[in-house]
């Protein structure tokens, strides 16, 4: 999932996200605003991962997440 695909989601993920790592607060998601690198950033501080360790939680996250929600991209993709 791309950054600017995270952007659009971002109001449908921000529940998820709290879900999945607790210690962000509701100002930190909306200061980020689905930006990846914020993101990436938050996790670091927040669970003092390394770099690598935050890259990776974030991908897992969002892979699954794109995985979660079946037939959006037929649904795009589908010449009308």
């Amino acid at each position: 999932m791309n950054s600017d695909v995270l952007k659009g989601k971002w109001k449908e993920m921000k529940g998820k996200v709290k879900e999945q790592w607790g210690k962000l607060t509701d100002d930190d998601l909306d200061k980020i605003e689905g930006r990846s690198d914020q993101m990436i950033g938050l996790l670091q501080q927040r669970y003092g991962y390394a770099r690598e360790k935050a890259e990776e939680e974030y991908n897992r996250f969002t892979s699954s997440f794109a995985s979660s929600t079946p037939g959006r991209r037929e649904q795009q993709s589908t010449p009308r």
